[in-house]
């Protein structure tokens, strides 16, 4: 399974990034692939259970 991010450096040197199904909820890394592992824990928190006021993406198909 794999699940879209987007993620940026600031200028100290940390990243910063966000699932794109999760916009609201960005974590940090000290490097990229510390920002991988939190974001990972990130989706398995999300995907694990129904956490109130956390906000999901879906498609409608409408035709």
């Amino acid at each position: 399974m794999k699940a879209k991010f987007t993620y940026w450096k600031e200028s100290d040197g940390k990243y910063l990034g966000y699932l794109n199904s999760h916009p609201d909820h960005w974590t940090q890394g000290d490097d990229f692939e510390d920002l991988k592992v939190h974001l990972r824990d990130l989706h398995e928190l999300f995907s694990a259970e129904e956490i109130p006021g956390i906000r999901k993406v879906a498609e409608l198909e409408v035709a």
